[in-house]
């Protein structure tokens, strides 16, 4: 088990997580930052005195009481569908491959690629905002043409890992899919 530090692609310090189960088995576990209390408090001040200060001139409690409750439902929104602690990937060469993301609320969403649909995993380069960032990404085969590519499923979504990271992930990746081949 080996653990390196490495960053995304705005600079924020993400850790790969790497285990080697066997020849033919390795798991992959990107983990970004936790949720900053810091943050989350100066949201929440933010939103609490513009409320406070808009009840102050309309002397409406309606004001407050709709600040607090659309700051704590958005609060839970966030942690349970946006804001991801990490982000897993695990190779079974014979097997397929599985693509796991752990919510900071506790969800976690699961997603199994059968080897025989895997045509190849590259990383692919893409324009996000203003820079051209890689990605790590699964190539599906069409059904009745394997030659042909019948869809894109890209990996490490939410964590964004910049490409050093990728190449580590990536070369380990191909090493188990040449064994099964």
């Amino acid at each position: 088990m080996e653990e390196e530090a490495f960053t995304d692609i705005s600079g924020k310090p993400i850790t790969l997580d790497c285990h080697s189960h066997s020849s033919f088995c390795r798991e992959f576990t990107v983990s970004s930052s936790k949720v900053s209390i810091g943050k989350v408090m100066v949201y929440t001040c933010s939103v609490w005195l513009l409320a406070y200060a808009v009840f102050f001139f309309t002397q409406n409690t309606a004001v407050l009481s709709s600040a607090i409750l659309i700051t704590l439902v958005g609060m839970m929104l966030h942690i349970h569908f946006v804001k991801v602690d990490h982000e897993s990937l695990l190779v079974i060469g014979s097997l397929g491959i599985q693509v796991s993301s752990s919510y900071a609320s506790g969800r976690e969403v699961t997603t199994f690629i059968e080897m025989s649909k895997i045509k190849d995993i590259v990383i692919n380069e893409a324009i996000y905002m203003h820079q051209i960032i890689y990605y790590l990404c699964v190539l599906l085969k069409e059904p009745f043409e394997p030659n042909e590519v019948s869809s894109v499923v890209p990996l490490f979504q939410s964590s964004k890992p910049r490409l050093s990271c990728l190449v580590k992930v990536y070369k380990s990746c191909q090493e188990i899919l040449s064994k099964c081949q």
